[in-house]
């Protein structure tokens, strides 16, 4: 459906037409589960926000660095072919494979 942004979190929503309500999950959170919900967009988005704020304040208060969704690091596997035709092409272009491959995901965003 949609997407919520807050202090860098991303937050899932969705609609259960069972509950008549609106709810969603904090994505890209490997071992900590933040969920909220809400009878309307404004309620949902307040609820959001907050399961965040209690999140981050939690966790200073427990002395522990909170989970951040995205580090920028990602690991991808490709096959050598694509690896040798990736880095051909950027070594062609002047720029490194990294900036290469950023180039080519910004593109295709």
């Amino acid at each position: 459906m949609g997407r919520l942004r807050y202090k860098g979190y991303t937050g899932s929503v969705e609609f259960s037409e069972e509950d008549n309500c609106f709810f969603g999950m904090v994505l890209g959170l490997k071992r900590t589960g933040i969920l909220y919900e809400g009878t309307s967009v404004e309620s949902l988005k307040k609820d959001f926000e907050e399961s965040i704020d209690f999140y981050l304040r939690d966790c200073m208060e427990d002395g522990v660095e909170p989970e951040t969704p995205y580090s920028g690091k990602l690991v991808l596997r490709m096959t050598s072919e694509m690896h040798r035709e990736a880095a051909e092409k950027a070594e062609k272009l002047g720029v490194s494979l990294n900036k290469f491959i950023k180039q080519a995901i910004s593109a295709a965003l």
